[in-house]
């Protein structure tokens, strides 16, 4: 080659340790450890008892896990962090009975937990006994959370196999290490088996997210700030101090068509809208966690003036943009639904939505049965709720979201089996008469709340699209009055009567 500069070998990215982890999250100091000596499980003297040896002198550990207890941002955690270096991070009896026992004392001491799993999956040198913990390593998951304790995880590279199919996969936040491979199959394994390589860019981090199974990829450096904003979000008194009601205001006595009209404004405020201007803080989530997402459906945690909740949110800018409301969309909100019980939070669901999506992929992938779930779920949750109707209802995308206990509507929102056009095509072959069907079909605000469908109507002045601010300001403390109001009450009386309400119908 002579003098030519051979090319370099691109440089691959730091991968932390799990010390040099726990010493980038935690709050500098705070770290205490929990581990005990490992169980036994090699004869002294045997190859495998070696290789622990070499391993821990490798590693600076005495197991794949480091377990304890630290602070981020203030807040107590405890925390399960892998490590790589000692036998490929692998989890044997030993390590697993340190990820179960940290579990077991999180719970006990009700403080939130933080995973970091780095692994290859289930130790090789122990076979079926090991395999096997995953079950009890689950277990201890489901029993803190039945808890309503906080756990996320932070999968970094690699995070595979039994890890990944337990303890890996079941945090209520889950972020992920840029270009970490994160699978539950081996790909050497794959290869051997049948003959062929597995396909490249599947088990990547980034890929995960683009389909819904990560909350967000993010550095290292940026678990900190994120995982201490979620920590104090969750952190906010749950006994709630009153707030005064938004006053209530004379209405005018608008036609249905023009509520229907104003509705479908541009500038009208939306779910993000909403949040930005009405709620102190916002961490959004992303997807089903089992392989799907929809950007229609807004997810995220956040606080209306320190009440803490799960917030569904119909996106209609999304459904423009993109697609309408899809059956992965009402599992995101499943999805929601379950944190919201998990955590013991109440859940505030906003509906605002042109319709589900009328498609193929729509109908075989199940839309009738997920509004049927949503609808069902959701009226049966054990938590307090609260629904606001914030622009366009139609259908059965949006009454997925509504059977709460508590319905408050924007002045201008409205709710209808179709849009008034669909109504207007179904009787009169033409949607020259969508007005005419808007008003005989009562879908405006004001007919709703003499039907006892919503509680209350949050005025316009004289359309949201033109008070922006001060209309989500004015909402956000309507929706802080209500959830106040239901967490005074204990949860048989609250179940009662959401039940009574719908049944009223």
């Amino acid at each position: 080659m002579g003098d030519a500069q051979r090319p370099t070998a691109p440089t691959r990215p730091h991968r932390p340790g799990a010390h040099e982890l726990l010493a980038a999250v935690l709050d500098e100091g705070s770290f205490r450890s929990w581990d005990t000596a490992p169980l036994t499980v090699a004869e002294a003297g045997s190859d495998y008892a070696r290789e622990l040896e070499a391993a821990a002198e490798r590693a600076g550990t005495d197991e794949a896990i480091v377990t304890g207890e630290g602070s981020i941002r203030g807040h107590r955690v405890a925390v399960v962090v892998g490590e790589f270096r000692f036998l490929a991070g692998s989890i044997g009896r030993a390590a697993a009975e340190r990820v179960t026992a940290a579990f077991e004392r999180a719970t006990a001491e009700r403080i939130p937990l933080f995973a970091a799993p780095a692994s290859g999956g289930t130790r090789m040198q122990e076979g079926t006994p090991a395999f096997v913990t995953m079950v009890k390593i689950s277990g201890a998951v489901a029993a803190f959370k039945a808890a309503r304790l906080p756990y996320i995880t932070y999968l970094r590279h690699p995070t595979t196999g039994g890890v990944l199919a337990s303890w890996g996969s079941l945090g209520h936040v889950t972020v992920a290490e840029p270009g970490a491979t994160i699978g539950f199959l081996g790909a050497r394994v794959y290869e051997a088996l049948y003959g062929e390589p597995f396909p490249e860019g599947v088990q990547v981090a980034e890929n995960l997210y683009a389909h819904g199974l990560l909350d967000a990829v993010l550095p290292v450096e940026a678990l900190p700030d994120i995982a201490g904003r979620f920590l104090a979000i969750l952190a906010a008194p749950r006994v709630l101090t009153p707030v005064p009601d938004v006053p209530k205001e004379p209405l005018a006595d608008v036609p249905a068509w023009e509520s229907v009209t104003r509705s479908r404004r541009p500038e009208r405020p939306g779910v993000r809208t909403l949040l930005k201007l009405g709620a102190s803080d916002v961490l959004p989530l992303f997807g089903t966690g089992s392989g799907e997402w929809d950007r229609s459906l807004f997810l995220a945690l956040a606080r209306f003036d320190g009440a803490t909740c799960v917030v569904l949110g119909q996106d209609r800018r999304a459904e423009a943009l993109e697609a309408p409301l899809g059956p992965s969309g009402l599992r995101v909100a499943r999805r929601g639904m379950r944190l919201a019980t998990e955590l013991g939070l109440p859940l505030v669901s906003l509906i605002d939505t042109s319709g589900a999506a009328l498609s193929k992929e729509a109908e075989e992938g199940g839309m009738a049965g997920e509004i049927a779930r949503s609808i069902a779920e959701l009226v049966t949750l054990p938590v307090p709720t609260v629904c606001v109707l914030l622009g366009q209802g139609t259908g059965g995308g949006a009454l997925a979201l509504m059977p709460a206990d508590r319905v408050l509507a924007a002045q201008h929102s409205w709710l209808s089996p179709l849009p008034p056009e669909g109504a207007s095509a179904i009787l009169h072959r033409t949607t020259d008469r969508a007005a005419e069907l808007a008003d005989q079909q009562r879908v405006r605000s004001l007919d709703l709340l003499r039907a006892g469908i919503v509680d209350r109507v949050v005025a316009e002045h004289p359309d949201a699209a033109d008070e922006p601010e001060a209309f989500c300001r004015r909402l956000a403390q309507a929706v802080r009055h209500e959830l106040a109001e239901l967490a005074a009450l204990d949860r048989t009386t609250r179940l009662t009567a959401r039940h009574d309400r719908w049944r009223a119908l």
